[in-house]
């Protein structure tokens, strides 16, 4: 079976580069999902987990944004911040959200309310990406 090659990564370097047989990522307009062949394609991602299938298993890496660039047997995920499910802090994600939470309840006029409900996206996101509840 072929498989793509997939690299994802951060301003502080690659997070996961591997073989894989299937990637599925959300893009500003909707999922995607990347067979090998796929056409070459660019695609901003937004706040999300992608899913990569290899060997009948699923991985999921939590990334916050982006770009996808497909071309037949590569593709490169450039983000902001990535993790893979198995390095998440997911304690340090909850304090995430608590604080996100807060400010948003908050009434101050001092509170940058689309920062907050970005923070409190990317911190649901990393919860549920180390969960599994994608």
């Amino acid at each position: 079976m072929k498989t793509l090659t997939v690299n994802i990564v951060t301003p502080d370097g690659p997070v996961y580069d591997s073989q894989v047989d299937m990637i599925i990522a959300k893009t500003a307009s909707g999922e995607i999902g990347i067979l090998p062949g796929h056409i070459p394609t660019v695609a901003p991602l937004v706040i999300g987990a992608v899913k990569l299938k290899k060997d009948g298993k699923s991985e999921y890496v939590a990334v916050n944004g982006g770009f996808v660039e497909v071309r037949p047997e590569k593709v490169s995920i450039l983000t902001q911040s990535a993790e893979v499910a198995s390095n998440i802090d997911v304690a340090r994600a909850k304090e995430a959200m608590k604080r996100a939470e807060q400010r948003l309840q908050g009434k101050a006029d001092e509170i940058d309310f689309s920062r907050a409900e970005l923070s409190l996206k990317r911190a649901m996101n990393r919860i549920n990406v180390y969960e599994g509840n994608i």
